[in-house]
């Protein structure tokens, strides 16, 4: 917690409440932004860093604004190739910088629903890159471990939302930009359908694949986003108009049917989340369908070895040849590459000719169907990447690079960690217009619940908390100092009631009851083992510690009230949640 009391991962509904409930103003939050900014300066997270100056516009507007607005006062971070008005476009080059007169039609539709634009961040150069290395502004370290890579070429934005920043930041993606950094800081990252968001004042990587995306601590946050700005935007010639339909359960669940290759030092780990992974997928109820992967491999090839290489060339080809030397030198080579002559206009009908079957062999599999797939088979240190920049860039796409080629939507979701404070992640992926698809998919893997190793060879467990021990009350602090991880939000089995205790400070109690009872909301937290006697220890009559009935029919360790406390106590079952309690 930071010293005015706001958690490192700030959410939308946290915000609002906060706001709502007169205990917290936009300009307390961006105090702290700019304060949390300050100490991470050595991150490389920022291209133009949140400063005051140039946030109190928006705050000052906010008081014009409708405080119902969706998104009122909420923090929003921004990668350096989307426009900000007044603000510098860099796309990680300062020799390429211009002034947009304009905000990009994304940033217009979110400050219209009230957010606040907090500054532009860091990305491998002209969007080039899967690593977040690639950058004169400095290489962006890794939010939760600082030697190992962020991922790219989002590489600020995810790590500005880890870092407790931004409440949500904008992305692009082109080969799983908006992707790879998701997971590897242990956020959600939403890719919609193509064209699904306007591109329009985005520096273009491959004008024909480029997507805007969004990271977010959780997948609500990233469709509220969605809502804001999803829409045909008329002067922008790669926008489309794709509704999002109702969120639903997808026909059937793919997984692969051969063994995945995994690369990199923690490969054996990233095998076992994978594992991990699958096993909780399998405890879903969506059917579940074991396919060859090799369509969507020859796709991923095609986006690098074929010739859409070349079109980033046609986008900024002409600057780094004007500008020679100029450029990242990796960046530079990759680029070139694409102006080798090496892809001549017979070339280029071939692979389109090859892509059109692939798509349409996808398009049949695909239909009311979601593939689930590691975001990454893998991560690198930054010593590692700097030793051999191609090759492990490249391996960070691998899981990735076949989905704008196919016209896929995707969304990444964390799924445990690979090793202590080294996230996993698996992405979603659904045909174009199927975004419900991976929504319901995403929904209902988040709410599984992790499976609980053995007792007897088990050193955590998962612990549910209901009242001051969530994030950003008080007793967050405790939580912590017996360390313990916040997994998810969740809730309980609708046949709870909360009462409000008479207690200084006031606590909710959770009783279960026999008849009537409603689902509560309450978070879970993973806790060493070592660490619960001494916890349980703390906490006082009539609390105590008893099997919590989750929604999914699951019970975890969690607070719970003796019966007896009822009668002096207020009934407050009807707010659903002690964060909804003014």
């Amino acid at each position: 917690m930071s010293r005015l009391n706001i958690p490192r991962e700030l959410t939308v509904a946290w915000l609002r409440e906060r706001y709502g409930s007169d205990s917290l103003t936009p300009e307390q939050v961006i105090e702290e932004i700019i304060h949390r900014a300050r100490e991470d300066e050595a991150l490389n997270i920022w291209i133009t860093p949140p400063a005051l100056e140039r946030i109190k516009p928006y705050l000052d507007r906010l008081q014009t604004l409708d405080s119902s607005l969706p998104l009122w006062g909420v923090p929003f971070a921004i990668k350096d190739n989307i426009d900000l008005a007044g603000t510098p476009t860099t796309a990680g080059c300062t020799e390429y910088a211009y002034l947009p007169a304009e905000n990009a039609t994304v940033v217009e539709r979110l400050l219209a629903a009230g957010a606040i634009p907090v500054g532009k961040t860091n990305l491998d150069q002209f969007a080039t890159g899967l690593v977040g290395t690639r950058s004169p502004y400095g290489e962006t370290h890794n939010a939760l471990q600082g030697d190992w890579i962020s991922g790219g070429s989002s590489s600020g934005s995810a790590v500005a939302v880890a870092r407790g920043h931004a409440a949500f930041a904008l992305g692009t993606d082109t080969a799983g930009s908006g992707r790879v950094p998701a997971a590897l800081n242990r956020l959600v990252g939403y890719k919609p359908s193509l064209g699904a968001w306007p591109t329009k004042g985005v520096v273009p990587a491959c004008a024909s694949l480029d997507c805007v995306t969004v990271f977010a601590h959780n997948a609500e946050d990233a469709w509220t986003v969605d809502d804001q700005v999803r829409g045909h935007e008329q002067s922008d010639p790669w926008s489309r108009s794709v509704p999002r339909l109702q969120a639903k359960l997808p026909d059937k669940l793919y997984l692969p049917l051969k063994p995945l290759d995994f690369y990199g030092p923690l490969a054996a780990e990233y095998s076992k989340a994978w594992d991990n992974a699958v096993e909780r997928i399998k405890a879903l109820p969506i059917p579940i369908e074991y396919i060859d992967y090799e369509l969507f491999a020859q796709a991923a090839a095609l986006l690098y070895d074929g010739p859409w290489v070349a079109e980033r060339w046609a986008s900024v080809g002409a600057f780094v040849e004007e500008h020679p030397g100029v450029a990242f030198p990796v960046t530079e080579q990759i680029l070139r590459s694409g102006g080798s002559g090496k892809h001549d206009a017979a070339s280029v009908f071939k692979a389109m000719h090859q892509l059109q079957e692939l798509r349409m062999n996808s398009n049949e599999l695909m239909q009311g169907a979601v593939l689930v797939m590691p975001t990454c088979g893998g991560t690198w240190t930054r010593a590692q990447v700097a030793s051999d920049p191609i090759a492990t860039n490249s391996d960070m796409g691998r899981y990735t690079n076949h989905c704008n080629l196919l016209d896929l939507c995707a969304v990444a979701i964390p799924a445990g960690d690979a090793a202590p404070e080294m996230p996993f992640g698996i992405t979603l992926f659904a045909l174009s217009e199927s975004e419900h698809l991976v929504q319901g998919a995403g929904a209902t893997f988040l709410e599984a619940e992790l499976p609980q190793p053995k007792a007897a060879t088990s050193d955590k467990m998962m612990v549910a908390v209901c009242g001051l021990h969530m994030r950003g009350y008080p007793l967050e602090k405790q939580m912590l100092a017996f360390g313990s991880r916040f997994v998810r939000e969740t809730h309980t089995a609708a046949k709870y009631q909360m009462v409000k205790l008479p207690t200084v400070p006031a606590k909710p109690g959770l009783l279960k009851k026999q008849d009537g009872g409603r689902s509560i909301e309450l978070e879970v937290w993973e806790m060493p083992v070592a660490s619960f006697g001494a916890f349980a220890v703390l906490i006082p009559a009539p609390l105590g510690i008893g099997k919590v009935e989750l929604a999914d029919g699951s019970e975890v360790s969690g607070f719970i009230c003796e019966g007896y406390a009822e009668a002096d106590a207020e009934d407050i079952t009807a707010y659903g949640g002690w964060r909804h309690i003014r």
